[in-house]
């Protein structure tokens, strides 16, 4: 059986058992921006983060602040996952997992280090909070251009698929848990910004970035039968010729010198687990969604004007398949921008489409909005009242 078919059933069953709508979608919502009402939870934090300190010290700052949140998140990753082979993952986490820290690349097995140091989280928790993303999150992102040539980047990010449903308030235990440490980052060298990101506090990859006035970029997970934990288990053995897919996107967006060199990077690394890689530029034609196996690039899908097509838009499935009828996040959201129209198109209509549900649904953590010529990231951690798809 196909992972992607065990993931359907999964879905299915969900939504037999919660007795919640799945795969139902609201009018397109407009209005909506700036944020407020029922579905804007907070501002995020901004913190700078000086790359000029060695690795083990970067994050020392924010993770005082935030250590009780990121306690309080690991805990319940323990949680769900002691149920598992009688306790005993958690102890393999504790113990295992740390030996593994070394053989993750540099910087970011320093950073782990120092994140585990200055917040008391076991080394082996840490990691593990640094590498589920590889094969949890479910997402929404869309690069646009406008009538003027401007170019556009946003994204929902969704996380926290089948870990742990709370049934009496309706929302999942993770995705919860997460939005409290949903941290916007001004990575500095020399005292010049390099990139921005939204990200969460304890993670030191990145899965949304923009590069002022170069490129924007977001990750969204693509699933497969050769997926993320085949590639985590093959490193663990011992095969480590891929790169880590959060550890690739900061990389690019930390060293990339333009668009096309950022594509070129995202297509052509071998990785361990398969993605979508959405990336915009500053320059017209210049948005793309590149479509990645572990190993090699299937396809990179560009806007292109002369075909009508002014924006490309991403969830979990290639976008030459129909996404599964419960999981149908696409079709609304491409309903919604269609409506705007090229000639309406702004940040904040955009913001609109990602609050219309299910583009808005439990999992969501955070929206972000990204214009590469001004350099602008704005960040919101999301809800979703009910009545609220799942995911």
């Amino acid at each position: 059986m196909k992972l992607s078919s065990l993931r359907h059933i999964f879905i299915a069953f969900i939504c037999l058992s919660s007795q919640l709508s799945c795969g139902t979608a609201e009018e397109c919502r407009d209005s909506m921006y700036p944020p407020k009402g029922p579905t804007f939870k907070g501002n995020v934090t901004w913190y700078t983060l000086n790359l000029d300190l060695p690795p083990s010290e970067r994050w020392t700052h924010m993770i005082k602040e935030k250590k009780a949140e990121l306690v309080a998140m690991i805990q319940a990753i323990k949680d769900l996952a002691g149920g598992f082979f009688h306790g005993k993952l958690i102890h393999l986490v504790d113990n295992e997992l740390p030996l593994i820290v070394d053989t993750l690349p540099y910087p970011f097995n320093e950073e782990i280090k120092g994140l585990a140091a200055v917040s008391g989280v076991p080394l082996g928790e840490v990691v593990l909070f640094n590498i589920f993303y590889e094969v949890f999150t479910v997402c929404t992102s869309v690069v646009v251009e406008d009538l003027k040539g401007n170019i556009y980047h946003a994204r929902n990010l969704d996380f926290g698929l089948f870990m742990g449903w709370d049934r009496t308030n309706h929302t999942w235990t993770i995705t919860e848990k997460l939005k409290p440490l949903v941290v916007n980052v001004d990575f500095k060298r020399n005292n010049k910004t390099v990139f921005k990101s939204t990200s969460f506090a304890g993670y030191v990859g990145m899965l949304t970035g923009i590069r002022p006035k170069e490129f924007t970029l977001t990750v969204n997970e693509r699933f497969s039968v050769d997926g993320g934990y085949i590639g985590i288990l093959e490193w663990i053995l011992g095969q480590r010729d891929g790169m880590w897919m959060s550890f690739l996107t900061r990389r690019v967006l930390e060293n990339a010198t333009s668009y096309e060199d950022a594509k070129n990077q995202l297509a052509q690394t071998k990785l361990l687990a398969p993605a979508y890689f959405i990336l915009g530029g500053n320059q017209t034609g210049q948005g793309c969604v590149i479509t990645r196996t572990r190993i090699n690039t299937l396809d990179i899908w560009e806007i292109a004007l002369k075909l009508g097509r002014w924006y490309v838009l991403e969830t979990n499935y290639d976008h030459w398949e129909e996404p599964f009828f419960l999981d149908d996040r696409r079709t609304p959201a491409m309903k919604c921008m269609n409506k705007i129209t090229q000639a309406n198109i702004t940040l904040q209509t955009i913001y609109d489409v990602l609050s219309t549900k299910p583009v808005l649904n439990k999992l969501t953590t955070y929206t972000s909005l990204m214009e590469v010529s001004t350099g602008k990231l704005e960040s919101y951690v999301r809800a979703c009242p009910n009545p609220c798809n799942p995911w």
